[in-house]
């Protein structure tokens, strides 16, 4: 019988997300740092019911896919979780949580094509967002440590942008000489929360600094950025006084330079502000939004909604080949972006709206709205039920889900499939190389019935039979 503290030999048999999955005692144990095919020795770190956690303490078979961690950071940092294997197996790796998820999640066996990967894995973040700690006159920031909100202090960091890791370096080197007070999440004294950089393709960057309060020297930190930062544009702080994880508050005001930056994707240039969606990986974003469009094979008659549709990324690109867009998103200076991006690339079938998804569409379907097809990327904890309902009752003849937590997706899709559509496949995107985590499309079509074979069914999410992993991304709970 397993138990905390033991130190054991295990056979990796698989991958289960970022750790290696081994069985002893009858018991599934989840293993950190171990890769399919190794045996390594593991210390026992909790023992529930049905399974347990542990970590390796040594490797006695390596696998070929083991690698040597490129970063310093990487054993303290909790951001790139898989540099101790190979490219290739990470790709892997993502593949295999996709199939699982939704086979037991929602329940459907589905072929997962190969994860389309990044051919150059580095540098790839266009927005870098580091938590400030430490002390006055000693800053530091950088990642929070796995399972907690300690701070590890990273200076260079590998999957971003240069010129994101040149902002937050000139950042804490103004804080240093002036005496600005880090943020302490705990008392809720300080001042300097949080440091951001958005790049575009183009070169140009924007810093955010976000603060609790009113900040010193504003002009000296700008006088800094300017110097050090090639191609800065803009120099803005942002106000967040809450007592809570939030990043961003509603307020930005510009130091210097101007509100907004301006990028580039799919051939569509794009306004943004500090609060506006945008996909952080360019490169693979394309590869994701045309698999989107792929999925969706627009012919040019469609009525389309985008929901979540952030600064109007996709509904843009989805205005090419529809007759007519409606985009909702719940962040008004995002809808103000995407209305300005549609001005600005001349598009003029596309509408946006500034509410929530769950509020808006059920209004807009019971004054009868029918969509031909609707896109949907909503955030991490997935689509609110009443959206997915609101959806079945639109019913479009196609539903594509773009999503950066496949779990999330795929109770989503059990409840869209009770509801009358059909998966029809699945497509990974690697937006976030080198992490656990993968973007995937999934296109859904509605099912078509004989009127005689047709029953309305009124269907309870909470009476769908939930597996041990779903019940962890129930709507409650999320």
């Amino acid at each position: 019988m397993l138990r905390k503290n033991d130190i054991t030999e295990l056979d990796i048999l698989r991958f289960a997300g970022a750790r290696g999955f081994a069985q002893a005692d009858g018991m599934a144990v989840f293993v950190e740092n171990a890769l399919p095919g190794e045996r390594v020795r593991a210390l026992i770190l909790k023992v529930q019911k049905n399974c347990a956690f542990a970590k390796t303490v040594e490797i006695l078979t390596p696998s070929p896919d083991r690698a040597e961690p490129d970063c310093p950071y990487y054993r303290q940092c909790g951001s790139c979780t898989c540099r101790h294997m190979t490219y290739g197996a990470t790709l892997r790796m993502k593949r295999e949580d996709v199939r699982d998820a939704f086979a037991h999640i929602a329940g459907i066996s589905i072929d997962v094509p190969p994860v389309i990967g990044m051919e150059e894995p580095a540098h790839y973040r266009n927005k870098v967002s580091m938590p400030v700690a430490g002390e006055t006159g000693a800053p530091a920031a950088g990642y929070y440590a796995p399972r907690s909100h300690r701070v590890t202090p990273v200076e260079d960091c590998l999957i971003s942008m240069d010129s994101g890791n040149a902002v937050v370096k000139v950042t804490l080197q103004w804080m240093k000489k002036f005496g600005i007070p880090p943020y302490d999440e705990n008392t809720g004294k300080g001042l300097v929360r949080h440091i951001m950089a958005r790049t575009s393709r183009a070169g140009e960057s924007m810093a955010v600094i976000i603060a609790a309060g009113k900040l010193p020297h504003e002009q000296e930190l700008a006088g800094m950025l300017r110097a050090a930062v090639p191609g800065l544009c803009s120099v803005q702080v942002n106000l967040n006084r809450r007592r809570d994880n939030v990043i961003l508050g509603d307020t930005c005001r510009v130091i210097w330079g101007r509100e907004r930056l301006r990028d580039t994707l799919c051939g569509l240039t794009f306004d943004l502000s500090p609060l506006s969606f945008f996909q952080i990986n360019p490169v693979q974003t394309e590869k994701l939004y045309q698999t989107a469009l792929d999925f969706a094979d627009l012919k040019g008659s469609e009525e389309a909604v985008d929901l979540y549709c952030g600064a109007g990324t996709i509904s843009l690109n989805m205005a090419k080949k529809a007759k007519h867009v409606t985009g909702i998103e719940i962040v008004p200076p995002a809808i103000e972006d995407a209305k300005m991006n549609a001005l600005r690339n001349g598009v003029a079938n596309a509408d946006f709206y500034a509410a929530a998804a769950e509020d808006l569409l059920p209004e807009l379907a019971e004054k009868g709205l029918r969509p031909d097809v609707i896109m949907m990327d909503p955030p991490r904890k997935g689509a609110e039920e009443a959206v997915l309902r609101a959806i079945a009752k639109c019913a479009p003849e196609k539903v594509v889900y773009v999503s950066c937590d496949v779990h999330s997706q795929a109770r989503d899709v059990k409840l869209l499939t009770a509801l009358g559509y059909r998966l029809e496949k699945v497509q990974p995107v690697d937006m976030f190389p080198w992490t656990e985590h993968v973007e995937t499309v999934v296109l859904l079509s509605r099912l078509r019935q004989k009127p005689d074979d047709y029953i309305d069914a009124d269907v309870d999410a909470a009476e769908l039979e939930g597996t041990s992993a779903e019940t962890k991304a129930t709507y409650e709970k999320i």
